[in-house]
């Protein structure tokens, strides 16, 4: 049983749909931002049919903006994967211990945000936030979203919640949306993390033997174990991914720097013997940063 009491166990196949099913419903905003009178509030106001139109991404530059009217209707009923930093933040907003954050906000071992049956998230309180100073990075960016690939990261355009009392319009750009949203330490743990790929790729190589490993039935199993929500064998280095607090011995973020759960993972890693452990973990860790899984295991000899 995971911590979020769940026992379903979603297939690879599930995320690729929930994935598909995202893209499908992602929507830009580059012709409705083209009359400056434009303002849409919730999907009552959205032109039916089409409702926006249809954009895989927009730009920095592109004019946006979005003011939030507190009616709690983006937190109900979501896929939010939170990584490793976001899972600090939200335990020192809580004031918890990051081992309590996980048990208590989150399923998939730390690594999905938690929602309860009623579709709402686990940290919201009628339509407040409980965690709101220390909301995931995809809850900053909401309206927006952000995608990783080989090609680099872009924001995407996700539609309005259903009943939703924000209003969108263009009052401001992309980047000084995002810029307003407290992100930047966000972006910044990011990129220390997605820096321990490489390592974990490293250590792969390192103790594996693929002259005896067939690697893709290696890496679907991989991913498969990292996508686990119940049924997923004991693994260390995922549990250290998420349970900064129990692996660096001390409150990270307040008693300790963020350099030192990477150090600590670091260290565990070079430990570690078991290249499938080592290959969940990578995946684990990818996905979580916003990456796909399969990334995590390209080996380059």
């Amino acid at each position: 049983m995971n911590p979020g009491g769940q026992t379903c166990k979603r297939s690879l196949g599930d995320h690729r749909l929930v994935r598909l099913a995202v893209r499908r419903n992602l929507r830009g905003f580059h012709e409705r931002c083209s009359n400056p009178r434009t303002q849409y509030q919730g999907l009552a106001d959205v032109p039916p049919l089409h409702r926006l139109p249809y954009i895989t991404q927009v730009t920095r530059e592109s004019r946006f903006s979005y003011l939030c009217n507190q009616c709690g209707r983006c937190c109900r009923d979501k896929v939010i994967t939170i990584s490793p930093y976001d899972l600090i933040r939200i335990a020192r907003a809580a004031g918890l211990s990051t081992a309590e954050a996980i048990g208590r906000y989150t399923l998939r071992r730390g690594s999905l945000l938690l929602f309860n049956q009623d579709g709402k998230c686990a940290a919201l309180e009628g339509v407040a936030c409980t965690i709101h100073n220390g909301r995931p990075l995809a809850c900053r960016l909401y309206p927006l979203g952000l995608e990783h690939d080989s090609n680099g990261s872009r924001f995407i355009a996700l539609d309005p919640a259903a009943g939703s009392a924000g209003v969108y319009g263009n009052d401001s750009t992309v980047a000084e949306f995002v810029e307003g949203q407290g992100v930047a330490s966000y972006f910044a743990g990011i990129d220390l993390y997605a820096k321990l790929i490489e390592r974990f790729r490293d250590r792969i190589i390192a103790i594996a033997d693929f002259d005896k490993i067939e690697l893709a039935d290696f890496r679907r199993r991989a991913i498969r174990e990292a996508l686990a929500e119940s049924n997923y064998d004991y693994n260390p280095l995922i549990d250290a991914l998420f349970e900064a607090d129990s692996v660096c011995a001390g409150r990270v973020l307040i008693d300790l720097p963020l350099s030192a759960h990477i150090e600590a993972l670091s260290d565990l890693l070079a430990r570690e013997s078991d290249p499938f452990r080592v290959a969940s973990a990578s995946a684990m860790l990818a996905l979580s940063l916003g990456y796909r899984p399969d990334t995590a295991l390209v080996m380059r000899w």
